[in-house]
Formats: C-alpha cells, structure tokens, sequence
C-alpha cells in the first residue's frame, strides 16, 4: 500500500469509527488544521474529501520581476522555472493576515469548535506572525504551531494533526501532534548554487560569495528554525552520494521506521533515483514531490532535499 493509499484508508476508518463531519452538531470536538503551501503536501492527499473538509492550505505568494503569483492559485512551477533559469528577480512574501483572517472565519461558519494553524519556520518567514495576527482578529479559538522548519517536515505535522483531528482530539492534542511530528524530522538539502539563498537573505551573504567562488556544494540542514551547514563538499555528484550516506545513517540510528521524502525542482529523474536507493531503508513508500515554488525561489532549480519524518501517526484515542 502507498503513502498516500494508507493515509487516505486511515481517515476513512477514522471518520466511519465515530460517524463524524465537520458540519455536525455531536460527536465531540471539530478541529480544523490550516498550514501555508510552503507544507509541500502532496496534491492527491490535500484533495481527497476527508482531508479536504478538515484542511486549508493558505498559498504563498511568489513576485517575479514584480509580478505576483499565488501557490495553487496560478502555474508558478512553470514561470519560476523560467525566471530562475532567466536569472529574473524572484522574491517571496508571507500571506496577508488578513487572508488568514478569511479562512479562519470560513471554518467557524462551516461549524468547527477551534483551529490548529501549522507553518514554515518563523525565522525564515513571517508567516507565523500573520497567522498570529488574525488568530488575534477572530471569535474561533486558533492555536499556532511554528513547526521550525519547511517542507515535509513541516507537512508531516499537517498529517498528523489532520489525522489527531479526524479522531476526535481535541485542540492542544492536535497542536502537540503536530509539534511532537515537526521535533522528529530532519531535512538534509543539497542545492547546486547558493546564490539563491543569498539573494533571498536565508544565508549569510559572506557565506554564499565564498561557497559560489570556490565551487563550494555544502550539504545544509534546517537548525534550530534556520538554514545550517552540514558539511562542504567539493562536486555535485560527492555531496548527492555524502547526503545519502547521512540519510541512511540518520534512519539507522532511529528505533522506528520513519515515514520519507524526497523533494526536487527541475530535477524529478534525479530525485526518483534517489528515493530508489533510499527505499531498501524504510518500510513504507518514499514520497517524491516538487519542491513548492516559495521554497524553490530561494533554493534555485536543481535543489534535492530528503525530510526524515516521524513513524505514520498512531491514532490519539
């Protein structure tokens, strides 16, 4: 069974155990989960009907040569792709609060009893305190998770407060699932050129002159909610196989088998054959998914990342 067969199996089972919808009056408490796209959760999960009516992803928006695009609102894949290889001005920007606002208050109106909103690292963007802000604005109760960190590290914390929701936890149970989730993982990076992430001030502007003048491909991490430096490594093809050599190492040192994810821009053939030489170290299917665009606008085409998440959630109750 795949990632996302046995995820979708377990909200249905969830939901049936305790009859429950989002718009009923009984049945204990309704907790919504909101995150950001920066979640990087994969389409064919956020889609599905039980996920969807317990979910809101609010989308991030990317400017391009001053144009502003939204995450799953518009075809940002596509531009960024080529405004990256065009070297145009990619810049980011957290949501407005008052876009979480909209959708804090769609939730209560649709019948759900508090809120659980889970986003990237408050030291990489201000999302978290937009979030914060409308948390303030609202009647809902609206509990916010800083998950220090991106990607699916952030996005298994969705996955685990989605499913702690669906089974009836109530909302600091939600919250602590998402926390427990986000503490667990780790990201390991590789990107082809720091200019990206110097020009988009997510590393020390010292740092990406240097490690680009001398050729420099660093193997970084996410530390304490900020990008850190693993290793340095001199080529390409040396720190694909040192970050798989980390990865096999990390996965080894844990007592379970944890969930995977491999992320890519511009790159899916090299991000497939890596989670195939990842795979024989876990249990479960690898997911593979694109970068989102607000990650891939600092992180520049050619980024390779793999998330070590938690084991699959156990239900709360």
């Amino acid at each position: 069974m795949s990632w996302l067969e046995e995820l979708v199996q377990r909200s249905r089972q969830l939901l049936h155990q305790a009859g429950r919808k989002p718009d009923e009056a009984s049945g204990g408490p309704r907790v919504a989960v909101v995150t950001d796209s920066a979640a990087s959760l994969p389409v064919e999960w956020a889609a599905e009907p039980e996920t969807a009516d317990w979910l809101r992803i609010v989308p991030m928006p990317v400017m391009i040569s001053g144009q502003i695009y939204g995450e799953g609102v518009d075809d940002v894949p596509a531009v960024l792709t080529i405004g990256l290889a065009e070297g145009k001005e990619v810049k980011t920007s957290r949501p407005s609060p008052g876009l979480f606002t909209r959708t804090y208050e769609e939730l209560q109106r649709q019948g759900f009893d508090a809120i659980v909103s889970i986003h990237l690292s408050g030291s990489l963007s201000g999302t978290v305190e937009a979030a914060a802000l409308a948390a303030a604005e609202v009647d809902i109760p609206v509990e916010i998770v800083d998950t220090r960190s991106v990607a699916m590290a952030e996005g298994f914390a969705v996955v685990a407060a989605v499913l702690a929701a669906q089974d009836g936890a109530e909302v600091s149970a939600v919250a602590e699932r998402a926390r427990e989730a986000a503490a667990a993982a780790d990201v390991l990076f590789y990107v082809p050129s720091l200019d990206q992430l110097r020009r988009g001030g997510r590393i020390n502007p010292a740092a990406g002159f240097f490690g680009s003048l001398l050729a420099i491909k660093p193997i970084l991490t996410i530390r304490d909610g900020a990008i850190a430096e693993v290793e340095k490594i001199r080529t390409a093809s040396k720190a694909l196989v040192r970050m798989q050599q980390l990865v096999v190492r990390r996965i080894e040192e844990l007592e379970y088998s944890p969930q995977l994810a491999v992320h890519y821009f511009g790159n899916e053939a090299e991000a497939r054959s890596l989670a195939e030489e990842l795979s024989p170290h876990v249990g479960d299917e690898i997911l593979v998914t694109a970068v989102p665009s607000v990650l891939a606008a600092h992180a520049g085409l050619g980024v390779l990342a793999v998330v070590i998440g938690p084991a699959m959630p156990e239900p709360v109750s």
